[in-house]
């Protein structure tokens, strides 16, 4: 035997036993009420069984390993960190797309009548790409919000420290995903594994940033609730002529603004419990200030 040790959780309406090494990391877990299974470490299916047999009055039905976003690593599962009850103030469920944007053009941008001058004067700032940024997320997130009607709940711009925010956060029958929205209105775009070319220009590092967030709003998630909680990136091009995506690229998902409804039929990862308590924690302005 390999020390495994079983830990008894609930919370969130979830009844379950972890099956976790000494050092605290899960290789297994169990639903109580259904006798369900979930591997999460294959090499240690056997002795996980064999200890939460005796533990569960339903007949043990095993389930497929889990693919986790990446590789398993060192979790708490029993002691998820407590927010405190959610205010009106903290309800990130009323932020509009592209709040975060909104309120920076509001306080720092430039006035209405320079903002004129400007375009008398063909004068280009870096504010006309928060502009066009801000009208991406509007119509990307105008989008995202057809998806509630099979379940799924959205969030938008979800302000993380040091001035970064997320573009949207989905939550459904399918997972979690993590958006970014990009607006070339008119451009070409070649999507690899790690970067992004615009008009064969420059590589951008989306891909790489992309993953990256997900894996900060991952990090977030398991953090307050203290089970696994694999996030999906997703980059949204908005206003482009062409998409082309290499045929290696799979670590994250792509779309145009109108294809982001391709989620929505996606089932199978999350039950109603689980998204009511992953929404809990994602809506609250508090959980994401140490993001």
């Amino acid at each position: 035997m390999s020390d495994l040790k079983v830990v008894a959780w609930k919370r969130y309406g979830q009844d379950r036993l972890y099956v976790n090494l000494p050092d605290g990391t899960s290789v297994a877990w169990a639903d109580r009420r259904t006798g369900k299974v979930t591997f999460l470490v294959e090499q240690y299916r056997h002795e996980a069984l064999d200890l939460l047999r005796p533990q569960l009055t339903q007949d043990v039905s095993p389930t497929p390993v889990a693919t986790p976003a990446r590789p398993p690593r060192k979790q708490e599962a029993v002691m998820p960190t407590q927010l405190p009850p959610l205010t009106p103030q903290d309800d990130l469920a009323s932020n509009r797309p592209g709040t975060a944007l909104r309120e920076l053009l509001d306080t720092e941008g430039p006035t209405p009548g320079q903002r004129i001058l400007n375009w008398l004067l063909r004068r280009q700032t870096k504010w006309d790409s928060y502009r066009k940024g801000l009208a991406g997320e509007l119509r990307v997130g105008a989008e995202l919000e057809r998806l509630t009607r099979r379940g799924w709940r959205v969030l938008h711009s979800i302000e993380l420290p040091r001035k970064v925010d997320i573009d949207h956060l989905v939550i459904g029958p399918g997972g979690v995903f993590c958006i970014n929205t990009k607006h070339h209105l008119g451009k070409a775009v070649w999507v690899g594994d790690e970067m992004v070319r615009i008009n064969h220009g420059k590589p951008q590092p989306y891909g790489r940033k992309s993953k990256a967030e997900a894996r900060r709003v991952q990090d977030v998630l398991e953090h307050h609730l203290g089970i696994p909680v694999p996030v999906e990136p997703v980059l949204v091009f908005v206003g482009v002529t062409r998409l082309e995506k290499v045929a290696t690229q799979l670590a994250v998902r792509v779309y145009r603004e109108r294809e982001v409804s391709a989620l929505g039929p996606l089932s199978g990862v999350l039950d109603p419990e689980q998204i009511d308590a992953i929404y809990a924690v994602a809506r609250h302005r508090r959980a994401w200030l140490m993001a």
